[in-house]
């Protein structure tokens, strides 16, 4: 069994979260700038056995896709060509940066790291993927 990745991608930055190999812990990986995210994960999958990618996928209340989805379908087409043996899956994003930002509000994390964008971005990919986790039973 490996890893899980998750992905909240994003126009200038993108978090990360992964599970440990036996896909028992969800932790904040990393974020890292959109513009080398893919050279980044080319990297980072081989070496750490991620058998399995989610990527967030946003939808507005109303149930309409974020003009982002655009991007993230380009991106992920591409992943798919460059990973063609890990199997890839979206999950509803919906409140996760938002969620995260309350999460490190609630464990006392100081402002001015709580102001840091990154911060949040790799703890709402966590989200992303725990939430895919619950929803299949696996967490």
């Amino acid at each position: 069994m490996g890893r899980i990745l998750a992905i909240d991608y994003g126009g200038v930055r993108t978090g990360l979260a992964a599970t440990d190999p036996s896909r028992i812990i969800v932790s904040p990986l990393e974020t890292v700038q959109t513009t080398v995210l893919t050279p980044y994960l080319k990297d980072y999958i081989p070496k750490n056995k991620v058998d399995q990618i989610v990527v967030g996928y946003p939808v507005n209340p109303e149930g309409h896709e974020n003009p982002i989805v655009k991007q993230i379908l380009l991106f992920t087409d591409n992943l798919k060509k460059i990973f063609p043996d890990i199997p890839l899956d979206f999950y509803d994003e919906q409140y996760t940066s938002r969620d995260a930002y309350s999460a490190m509000l609630a464990a006392g994390i100081k402002k001015k790291k709580r102001q840091e964008k990154g911060n949040t971005d790799k703890l709402a990919a966590a989200l992303i993927l725990q939430g895919w986790m619950e929803e299949r039973g696996m967490y």
